[in-house]
């Protein structure tokens, strides 16, 4: 059974960082396209960021590009997102997507979801 486990969420200031991670399991992702989506209340899920086989090609929504960073470590089955100077409207519920290539990632093309964790940033 493949599951993908998010963590490192949590309340915390605008300004501060978060590093989310993602560990999977029962199946290795290090040929395929990981990033993360989020969710805020009331709104449609929206990719953050992605990061394709390789780490060749990258992608991160306008709003976060110089705040936030995605990497992989495929020794380890993992993806992280590296959150820096959080605001109050990056409060969401953070997923982890799994895509059999980049542009099927950005398609929304999605294989395998993690089931989410909540980033509050408060003002």
């Amino acid at each position: 059974q493949v599951q993908l486990v998010e963590f490192g969420g949590g309340l915390v200031q605008a300004g501060d960082s978060l590093r989310l991670s993602c560990a999977g399991s029962g199946h290795t992702f290090s040929t395929e396209t990981v990033g993360w989506f989020r969710q805020a209340p009331g709104k449609e899920r929206e990719i953050v960021a992605a990061i394709s086989w390789r780490s060749d090609s990258t992608f991160y929504r306008d709003y976060v590009k110089g705040r936030f960073t995605i990497s992989r470590d495929d020794a380890k089955n993992t993806v992280h997102l590296q959150m820096n100077s959080l605001k109050p409207e990056d409060s969401a519920d953070y997923y982890c997507a799994v895509a059999s290539n980049y542009g099927a990632f950005l398609l929304g093309d999605i294989r395998y979801w993690g089931k989410g964790t909540l980033v509050t940033v408060s003002s």
